[in-house]
């Protein structure tokens, strides 16, 4: 039987609420239980002033940024739309059935204005961070650390020389961004190599190739995790090169321990962070225990010794060759102080029989050692160890990480210019992975019967 034809009624009255049309296993039900704003409300209101018209909630403004992140809505005026049709996007704003939803434009203002001024993308994130320690999900003892490559909003043919400097009279906010960290070491000072080319529309952002593909403009995220749970306990933007990369996971260990004492005993990481400066500060100077792969070119592939074939002797402070003579040093440091030279005596190795093997082109041999090598040789006696071997497969929790923010966020290019639009949309990331991490591994309570 034909059922009946809907016709459109205008009835006087409407009995309807948001809240028995949203799902109960909808992500945003379970998220909105961990976003509580009324701290960070407090922190804003300084920034407004007491006269005038009333401002937009800036309450509001952070749920609908959080909804953006959370569901991968990458334009802001899309997400507008999507509140605005979307009942349980409107649950989740409180903004019920009747409530206006903000011009797309108004982000923009805040965001460059009261939100950058407050560091309120920091504070949100470190608001979620505090509620998963609450919940048990950030265990302190095992970090992990990596970077990713996120290409900028910049035209890769539209690039200029980089000898030849960005073209005169070129102002944005991006270029005044950039001119203001000249001088800060995850950008401007990260090298003094001079970038291949250079982009006019966000000249912070760094050409590379590391992909293997055609080169582009990019910066890179950079996350430290706690490895229990793959909770995010920091994130950074840096300049899209490998020495920013170790300085912004110095920065991070050092920021989380201050804001939350969270001290890790060990560091997981790839040969990015095995260089002997990092691993000599991770032992020495914080007693973190280095699950790092150590980067190492002592290697030699022209049939002589390496370093690694000379056996060094920590009572004396000596090196033994393989013939059995002792390599011994002045301790004078080479290499803006970081290294030491052990030098064998000329007189044995004119008389050693194994000389083609070991100098055949220099009068004696010299072996360099790193004034952090104790802590090079405690990454590498890790490395062979069943807890070395478990490390190598949990750090991989952060490259999953970074897989899902550019897979399922959609966060695989910049919306934003410049190092702060690059710390909003990273740091605003970073917080719905870890909204979403909540939602998933605490159960939502079971409603009690009547």
């Amino acid at each position: 039987m034909v059922g009946h034809r809907q016709v459109e009624q205008v009835a006087l009255f409407y009995e309807f609420s948001l809240e028995r049309h949203v799902p109960a296993d909808h992500m945003l039900r379970s998220i909105d239980r961990f976003v509580d704003l009324q701290e960070i409300r407090q922190e804003l209101a300084p920034f407004y002033s007491n006269i005038g018209r009333p401002s937009i909630d800036p309450e509001l403004m952070i749920r609908m940024l959080l909804v953006g992140y959370c569901s991968g809505i990458r334009s802001e005026r899309r997400l507008c739309e999507e509140v605005h049709l979307n009942l349980a996007y409107r649950w989740f704003c409180r903004l019920g059935l009747d409530g206006d939803v903000p011009d797309h434009s108004t982000f923009s203002k805040n965001r460059h204005g009261r939100f950058r001024d407050s560091d309120l993308m920091r504070r949100l994130f470190e608001t979620i961070l505090r509620r998963c320690i609450d919940e048990g999900l950030v265990g302190g003892e095992g970090f992990a650390v990596d970077a990713s490559l996120i290409k900028a909003d910049a035209n890769r043919q539209r690039g200029v020389e980089g000898n030849k400097g960005l073209p005169p009279r070129t102002a944005s906010r991006a270029v005044d961004e950039y001119i203001a960290l000249l001088d800060d070491a995850a950008f401007g000072a990260a090298t003094e190599i001079v970038p291949k080319f250079i982009s006019p529309a966000d000249p912070a952002a760094r050409w590379t190739g590391a992909h293997g593909g055609q080169a582009f403009f990019a910066y890179s995220t950079n996350y430290l995790i706690d490895v229990e749970h793959a909770i995010i306990v920091d994130v950074e933007p840096t300049t899209a090169i490998r020495q920013a990369e170790v300085l912004a996971a110095k920065r991070m260990i050092e920021r989380t321990a201050k804001t939350f004492a969270l001290h890790p005993s060990r560091l997981l990481g790839d040969s990015a962070y095995g260089s002997a400066d990092m691993l000599g500060w991770l032992v020495d100077e914080h007693g973190i225990e280095p699950h790092v792969t150590v980067f190492d070119k002592s290697a030699r592939n022209d049939g002589t010794f390496a370093r690694q074939d000379f056996t060094y002797d920590p009572a004396d402070d000596v090196y033994l060759c393989p013939a059995g003579k002792t390599l011994t040093t002045t301790g004078t440091r080479v290499n803006d102080g970081e290294t030491l030279l052990y030098r064998a005596s000329k007189t044995d190795c004119d008389a050693c029989t194994l000389r083609p093997h070991c100098c055949p082109n220099t009068p004696a041999r010299k072996v360099p050692r790193s004034i952090h090598e104790r802590a090079r040789d405690m990454a590498r006696a890790i490395a062979k160890t069943w807890e070395g071997r478990t490390s190598r497969r949990l750090r991989k929790k952060v490259e999953m990480l970074f897989a899902h923010l550019k897979r399922i966020l959609k966060l695989d290019r910049l919306r934003l210019r410049g190092p702060n639009g690059a710390h909003d949309e990273f740091i605003l990331a970073a917080t719905a992975q870890n909204l979403r991490k909540l939602a998933k591994l605490v159960p939502m309570p079971r409603p009690r019967p009547a």
